[in-house]
């Protein structure tokens, strides 16, 4: 993995020469972890910030509170580490500008790049208040450009995900009773998703760093909740009759690398009009899945979602899906309006959803990778209606 993100750096750097950019500050966990390997477990941003420093010509920096450098220096490829205190002269603040070189008119010249959307609200107003007359260039598009398209190595990763996503809904499935608490199936899934995860890795080097944890609150909802799409499990008891929704998109994830993968499942017994729902979000899936190849647009594939729910006199307000990687969000989307074109390589995680009245709701997802005829699943479980024995 660490050579991969080697490479990709150099591309990166080579990226940024085209451009004309002389600097890019790069704070976005995600992305920090995509091209220098290594990311914290805090996943909260509260004013100690990450940087990746890359300069078309030199060496990369990491910039990390002096507390982190120790796991930093052992998961990085970066040699350059510079270190920074909470207070003194070795304020972040301090290092940044040194590793800016910040320190001559002519250096305040430099065309400096940032990730607009991730920068955290303290280094904006840092830059705004020492680069007044600088304008910062959003160099998001273009490293989501290059994160579109995964290797191989990337690939196997997420199949290893989807490994470990699919014995969590193995057992949401298999702990799901009537008079359960949500919170039980919950515990059920994180345990088995973490064994699953242990069993990829070793103790050695770089690996030594990764936590097989399944960790975030499980999102859950069941009965009339299951149209709260994204609350999370609690301590109520499941009845007869109930739609439990389990959505693994904040949990499903190895290395970095993450999924989107949803399912429904109900709790005996299924009404007539709920079985219909779910029906509907299952077809409308598995018609946008069916018109995935290289070389068709991203809205097409919502188009062809969104046909099934026309049919059968639903509206639904969801995209149909996301590209996803190493942030829960990438590029493009699966929406109207998206004209990029498929190419093979590009992974999604790809919705049926929909909800009626407030009560009612659809919802089923898969991960899946483009391939040169088609796509492949990344995440599998079965994609009929779901209906618990106990």
């Amino acid at each position: 993995m660490l050579e991969q993100a080697k490479l990709r750096t150099a591309e990166f750097q080579q990226r940024l020469a085209n451009a004309n950019i002389d600097i890019a500050v790069i704070t976005d966990e995600s992305s920090i972890a995509y091209l220098a390997g290594f990311w914290g477990y805090l996943s909260v941003e509260f004013g100690r910030p990450t940087f990746l420093i890359v300069r078309p010509e030199s060496d990369p920096i990491v910039i990390t509170p002096l507390m982190e450098s120790e796991m930093v220096s052992a998961m990085t490829w970066v040699e350059n580490i510079m270190t920074w205190e909470d207070s003194g002269p070795n304020r972040w603040e301090n290092i940044l500008t040194k590793a800016l070189a910040l320190n001559s008119d002519q250096s305040k010249q430099q065309s400096i790049a940032v990730e607009a959307a991730a920068l955290p609200p303290i280094v904006r107003n840092w830059f705004d208040e020492v680069l007044p007359d600088n304008k910062l260039i959003n160099v998001s598009p273009l490293l989501g450009e290059m994160r579109m398209i995964k290797s191989a190595e990337e690939i196997e990763v997420m199949k290893q995900a989807g490994s470990i996503a699919g014995s969590m809904m193995q057992a949401a499935s298999d702990s799901l009773a009537e008079g359960l608490p949500e919170y039980e199936a919950a515990l059920a899934v994180i345990n088995a998703g973490t064994r699953k995860a242990a069993g990829f890795l070793t103790d050695k080097g770089w690996e030594a760093f990764i936590s097989p944890m399944i960790h975030n609150l499980q999102i859950m909802q069941s009965g009339k909740d299951t149209s709260m799409v994204h609350r999370r499990a609690s301590v109520k008891a499941l009845e007869l009759g109930d739609p439990v929704y389990f959505c693994f998109c904040n949990m499903a994830q190895f290395k970095q690398y993450k999924l989107g993968f949803d399912r429904m499942f109900f709790i005996k017994e299924v009404s007539d009009e709920a079985a219909k729902v779910q029906q509907v979000a299952i077809d409308a899936q598995q018609a946008a899945i069916a018109a995935i190849r290289p070389g068709v647009t991203a809205e097409s594939i919502a188009a062809a979602a969104n046909a099934v729910y026309d049919k059968q006199g639903y509206e639904t307000g969801y995209r149909t899906g996301r590209s996803i990687g190493m942030a829960y969000l990438e590029t493009p989307e699966l929406k109207t309006g998206d004209k990029t074109i498929l190419q093979a390589g590009m992974t999604f995680a790809v919705d049926g959803g929909i909800s009626v009245d407030g009560e009612l709701g659809g919802r089923i997802g898969d991960s899946v990778v483009v391939t040169s005829t088609g796509s492949e699943y990344l995440t599998n479980f079965s994609r009929e209606i779901l209906i618990s024995d106990r």
